[in-house]
């Protein structure tokens, strides 16, 4: 798949120390996703806002490539330098919420290849994409943002074309197309639980509302 397994995430280490240099090279691929799901008007920011915080990472890890060398480094470095403003700062920050998105595509996917779908119409993805919003996003969007995510489910490409757009226009039998997809999750998904592990684990979650 071209556009998942382009740069794909390395396997996580046994001591589940991320490296931030590979993270960022598999993620700064990612944004486009959500051109493959149409409706400009509410994913576009959400790909803006993805690659936005992709390169607020990567100028703190430039900074000092050995200081920041994994996302730990990140989140445990900043937390001395920024005292009480922390964990809403930085680098910190931007891996809050991208995290956040990178969860919408990771469930999204995983309930394709689970098989979930509406009995009724097996071709949409509107079942999908409402449990990776729910899961992902819901609880951090105030009422307005809700209603247009909630809303756009209805304008979302059929799976066929979803899948088609994730080849980049190829025509490829749906079962291999899910093959890849379950091939970038087998990786993907223990590195963003890893993630997500590291912000409770030091109480760096924030539930404010975008």
């Amino acid at each position: 798949m071209a556009l998942l397994l382009e740069y794909e995430f390395r396997t996580l280490p046994a001591d589940k120390q991320i490296d931030t240099e590979p993270f960022l090279e598999a993620v700064t691929h990612l944004p486009p996703f959500f051109d493959c799901l149409g409706t400009p008007l509410v994913y576009a920011p959400v790909k803006a806002d993805l690659s936005g915080n992709i390169k607020k990472i990567r100028a703190v890890y430039e900074s000092n490539p050995t200081k920041f060398k994994t996302l730990q480094n990140i989140l445990e470095a900043e937390k001395e330098m920024h005292g009480s403003a922390w964990p809403k700062v930085g680098a910190t920050l931007a891996l809050m919420w991208l995290k956040r998105g990178l969860r919408f595509i990771q469930t999204l996917l995983q309930s394709l290849c689970d098989g979930e779908q509406d009995k009724n119409n097996p071709n949409l993805i509107r079942v999908n994409a409402i449990k990776a919003y729910e899961l992902a996003l819901r609880k951090y969007h105030g009422w307005m943002l809700q209603k247009l995510f909630l809303g756009s489910v209805y304008a979302l490409p059929y799976k066929s074309d979803l899948l088609k757009a994730l080849e980049k226009g190829k025509e490829v039998k749906e079962e291999e197309t899910l093959e890849k997809i379950h091939q970038f999750l087998s990786k993907a998904t223990p590195i963003l639980d890893t993630v997500y592990e590291m912000y409770a684990k030091m109480n760096a979650e924030l539930d404010y509302k975008a």
